[in-house]
């Protein structure tokens, strides 16, 4: 580990600090170029801007540039540590909007003292951007600022730890339970933690066909239930009228337990309770709620995925948000809508199914890859997500109304 922590210091240090850079588009060799580049040459677009402001994204990197933005008060599982040490989580969303999707991408990090601060400053500066990815916000101020954000801006404004965390957990679960031959909508669900993904997911599994009722969701006071006087109104959506108050009150005879809290708060006794053919997506990162070995010894009918890369069926985010940002960006897209997520899901459960590539393998360093219990999430590696994705997210922004233009002739074809 000691080992480890060196190579990832190396690796930000070394040989230029950080993780991106800014490169230039076009040429800057001659006084000609200087002045086109700037004065006078620039007061051309200029002044077409001033006329049109839907000419920004001709005449400027508008229209293929992220935002990511926090203020460091969640920063992974570390916690609030404030907007600098944020930085370099920051920059590496940058280098997987440009590695993934081929957006360029800047990272901001924001002081403040209230809330209504932050969603200034970002409002003050989201014309500058195509879109914006809100990243490590705490709950429960991350919705309020989402959604203040989403009302003021124009473009797309994303809050990923929410959302990306909420269409790969639905896409590999939908897939899970055909496996299972389980239907959602009758599917009784555990939900181990509250804050932002756990709730974000469970609206976007209700959205795909779960039953509200079905879900039991619980913070560290233990099951949301109606006669609990100390929940915010984010939590509220999910009191439970029951009289169940533990873990194992709720998860006996559940057909799906989803982990988005702490390592090890999933016990193998409790894991024994679940129905037959159980699905637990344990995604604590970078410790599980419970280890996939020690639930397989428990459980040989389960179907298990996790937030890290060594076990199969890994839910990972960017699986989703460089191509949704794409797919967005490239109609000019005016937000993210519940159409477009949908489609999102739609499109990479869809790809799980489909056979891989000997390149795909190779990259992945396994054997083979076929849709079945170790396989319900397609790879972060697989080249096809940016064109499925993108292209699945871009026609559902049209047809929804999101989008400013239509879908370009041959899009991602």
């Amino acid at each position: 580990m000691t080992d480890f922590r060196q190579k990832a210091l190396d690796y930000h240090a070394l040989p230029t600090p950080g993780k991106i850079s800014v490169e230039l588009t076009k040429p800057a060799e001659t006084s000609r170029d200087l002045a086109l580049a700037y004065s006078p040459g620039v007061a051309e677009p200029v002044r077409a801007i001033a006329e049109d402001p839907a000419e920004a994204y001709k005449y400027t990197a508008k229209g293929n540039m992220v935002a990511v933005i926090t203020n460091g008060t969640a920063i992974l599982g570390l916690g609030n540590l404030g907007p600098l040490a944020s930085k370099p989580v920051m920059e590496g969303k940058a280098l997987l909007f440009k590695r993934f999707a081929g957006l360029d991408s800047i990272d901001i990090e924001v002081n403040h003292r209230t809330t209504q601060d932050f969603i200034n400053t970002v409002a003050n500066i989201a014309d500058t951007f195509g879109g914006i990815n809100l990243e490590d916000i705490k709950a429960p101020e991350c919705f309020e600022i989402e959604q203040a954000l989403i009302e003021r801006c124009d473009i797309p404004v994303f809050h990923d730890d929410q959302h990306g965390t909420a269409i790969v957990t639905a896409a590999g679960l939908l897939n899970a339970l055909e496996i299972q031959g389980k239907d959602l909508n009758k599917a009784q669900i555990v939900c181990l933690g509250a804050g932002a993904a756990a709730i974000a997911c469970m609206e976007l599994l209700i959205k795909c066909g779960a039953q509200r009722e079905h879900i039991y969701m619980l913070d560290s006071k233990g099951v949301i239930h109606t006669r609990r006087d100390d929940l915010n109104e984010y939590k509220a959506l999910f009191a439970n009228n029951t009289d169940k108050r533990t873990l194992e009150e709720v998860i006996t005879g559940a057909d799906v337990f989803l982990g988005v809290s702490g390592p090890d708060l999933l016990p193998p006794d409790a894991l024994k309770l679940m129905a037959p053919n159980p699905i637990v997506f344990a995604c604590s990162n970078p410790d599980p709620e419970i280890k996939p070995d020690l639930a397989n010894a428990v459980r040989d009918d389960l179907i298990m995925a996790t937030g890290r890369s060594d076990y199969p069926n890994q839910v990972n985010n960017v699986l989703c948000f460089p191509f949704i940002f794409r797919g967005a960006l490239d109609v000019r897209a005016r937000m993210i809508n519940d159409e477009m997520k949908l489609a999102a899901v739609e499109a990479i459960r869809s790809l799980a199914k489909e056979p891989v590539s000997a390149e795909l393998l190779k990259a992945a360093d396994i054997d083979k890859l076929e849709f079945g219990p170790q396989y319900i999430i397609p790879k972060p590696l697989d080249p096809r997500l940016c064109k499925r994705v993108a292209k699945a997210v871009a026609e559902a922004a049209v047809a929804s109304g999101a989008a400013r233009i239509e879908l370009p002739k041959g899009y991602m074809e």
